[in-house]
């Protein structure tokens, strides 16, 4: 029997509603890697595949993969309170102007119950940003929806498919495919027709493109920019992944030293010189975007929003992100996206 997740309130995001200045610390134990590893080219290339969340990869047979699988683990086996005096009414006011502005701005938007769809199915990876993309619109859209884990390896869950990537998401037996275009799909479904607005309109498709061309880009080599990092991301990965025991070790290590070393090559190739610099200037434009507007929606996420709060969501308590939240202003806006996303619409069996 299906049941929706039962909603208990969460301590750390009751805080995070109570002060958009507020940010929670995540401590994550770094384990040392393990030197001299011998990694082939074709492992290389399948855990760059795992690493990068699925986003390109070649038809092969399963029975390769298994040769695949096989010669991996034959490589690798060797603050404190403060009280404020208030006059009664003053005290009356200010609640009442916090809890009015905190439903305006903060509340989900959950569509027409007719219009929401009655089985909703997401394969994905967990650490993917794509993934998490779809998971901002579900979440903010109060769509109950189903996930199923996939294993980057075999990807024998998605062996149905002829579409060999993930995000995919079904949809009352209808497959929805790469992460803008299920989000705008899902848009047509469940969202009253705007009125026409070409402006805002253009605003926000214009920032949806840079998410896909640009702010993905840079988020790889950030997150396994040294071999510390690569460890933290992979622990996450594997931690939150469909992964055997086996499977866990294997690519924890070989995947964090294989990114570490493909991460140079992918600053190259987009033309970062500075990862941590491209982090912050990608953050800092993306403010300077929203020029003094809550969202770039206004009072509301519109898409743009639950875009950017998508693909930066997997990252934000990694080392990296901590970082971008410390060093730029986008912690607010972050802040307010996670207040309005709020508690994840996910259901389990």
């Amino acid at each position: 029997m299906i049941q929706k997740i039962q909603k208990i309130p969460n301590p750390r995001f009751a805080m995070r509603r109570a002060s958009a200045l507020a940010s929670s610390a995540l401590s994550r134990t770094l384990l040392s890697a393990q030197e001299g590893a011998t990694t082939t080219a074709v492992i290389q290339h399948r855990i760059f595949q795992a690493a990068l969340y699925g986003t390109t990869t070649s038809a092969a047979a399963q029975s390769t993969r298994r040769r695949w699988y096989s010669t991996a683990l034959h490589s690798l086996s060797g603050g404190s309170a403060k009280t404020v005096s208030l006059s009664i009414a003053g005290a009356l006011f200010s609640v009442a102007a916090a809890t009015s502005l905190s439903e305006e701005v903060l509340a989900k938007e959950p569509p027409s119950p007719d219009l929401v769809p009655k089985d909703v199915v997401l394969y994905q990876y967990e650490a993917c940003p794509f993934c998490n993309k779809v998971k901002a619109f579900l979440d903010y859209y109060d769509i109950p929806y189903k996930v199923v884990e996939v294993n980057p390896l075999s990807k024998r869950e998605i062996k149905w498919s002829d579409y060999k990537k993930v995000p995919i998401l079904m949809v009352n037996d209808e497959q929805l495919v790469d992460s803008s275009a299920i989000i705008d799909k899902m848009s047509d479904k469940i969202l009253p027709k705007k009125s026409a607005d070409s402006a805002s309109d253009d605003e926000e498709r214009k920032w949806r493109q840079w998410v896909d061309n640009h702010l993905v880009h840079v988020l790889s080599p950030n997150i396994y920019r040294s071999t510390s990092e690569a460890l933290e991301s992979f622990d996450y990965i594997t931690s939150n992944g469909n992964f055997s025991f086996t499977e866990k070790l294997t690519v924890k290590y070989a995947g964090a030293a294989a990114m570490y070393f493909v991460s140079k090559k992918l600053k190259k190739r987009h033309n970062i010189t500075d990862e941590r610099a491209a982090l912050y200037e990608a953050a800092e434009t993306w403010v300077d975007g929203l020029n003094g507007r809550e969202f770039l929606g206004g009072s509301k996420p519109n898409l743009a929003d639950l875009a950017v709060f998508g693909v930066l969501r997997p990252i934000r308590y990694l080392r990296s992100g901590r970082d971008m939240v410390e060093n730029t202003r986008i912690g607010e806006w972050y802040t307010r996206m996670e207040n309005a996303v709020g508690e994840s619409s996910r259901i389990k069996a």
